[in-house]
């Protein structure tokens, strides 16, 4: 699968050289008049230093006792493949809910939460960075889940900064990974965690950050792991076989054996 680079870790004119390869790409293959057939990878997680390009955020930071990491685990080539291993580095977000209130600031009223997004990215020659994910239809993550209350925030270069577009994170499967699409005009504007009337669409073209937090307020250990976050029309059959979708489509017998598509009626006892 050939997808769009990932602008975060080189050097100014790296950046800007990179960036006017993806603008001419698009405008040769005039994406910009139909939908995007190539994904636009957001960020990935492959790398030991992913836990630096992303800024972890919990209660702890004005007094409560919620505690939240983010860990690299390289990838393991020696595991056999399977549902719950993952052959690509990702990052660990996990750590420990609690709404116990500080004793000593009593301004601070509601606890239990923790999150992280990605940072800002660097400059190009062309300005300031900012994802434009008009061409596509949904934000895809590939993820292994707890199966806790988890919302994708983003937040894009909005006139009120603290502003996020915010929708819940469905896990099919939890403890296994799997591959989560999300429309983008389904994320709704909040503001502090409250959705803000009246709802404004999300600024497609200007897209500053994403990221993940958990609000249930549900004391206890959670873990959520994430490989990569990007952009597209759809999962490639590539995609669709990894996520193990293609499994989901088959026909069972009476019997509860699968039957493959192409094949004879009458064999599995159909």
């Amino acid at each position: 699968m050939r997808v769009t680079p990932n602008l975060l870790s080189k050097g100014f004119f790296g950046r800007s050289l990179d960036e006017f390869k993806r603008l001419s790409n698009i405008a040769l293959k005039a994406e910009g008049t139909r939908s995007a057939t190539t994904p636009y990878i957001l960020t990935t997680f492959h790398d030991p230093s992913s836990p630096q390009t992303c800024k972890l955020m919990s209660d702890a930071n004005v007094g409560g006792f919620s505690r939240a990491s983010l860990d690299f685990i390289p990838p393991n080539p020696s595991s056999p493949p399977s549902p719950t291993s993952n052959p690509a580095g990702h990052i660990r977000f996990h750590g420990s809910i609690s709404i116990e209130l500080p004793a000593n600031k009593p301004q601070v009223q509601r606890t239990g939460y923790a999150a992280f997004r990605t940072h800002d990215r660097p400059p190009t020659v062309f300005g300031k960075s900012l994802w434009d994910i008009d061409p596509y239809a949904f934000l895809a993550l590939r993820i292994k889940s707890d199966g806790r209350k988890y919302f994708v925030n983003v937040q894009t270069e909005s006139i009120v900064p603290t502003d996020l577009h915010q929708h819940r994170l469905y896990a099919r499967r939890p403890g296994e990974w799997e591959t989560v699409l999300i429309k983008w005009n389904e994320f709704v504007r909040t503001n502090h965690g409250v959705v803000i009337e009246p709802q404004t669409e999300l600024l497609r073209q200007k897209v500053r950050t994403v990221g993940v937090g958990l609000i249930d307020r549900v004391p206890g250990p959670f873990e959520l792991c994430v490989e990569r976050i990007w952009a597209c029309n759809g999962l490639s059959q590539e995609e669709i076989e990894e996520d193990g979708r293609a499994e989901e489509g088959l026909l069972k017998s009476r019997h509860g054996e699968r039957i493959r598509w192409g094949e004879e009626k009458g064999q599995d006892g159909v």
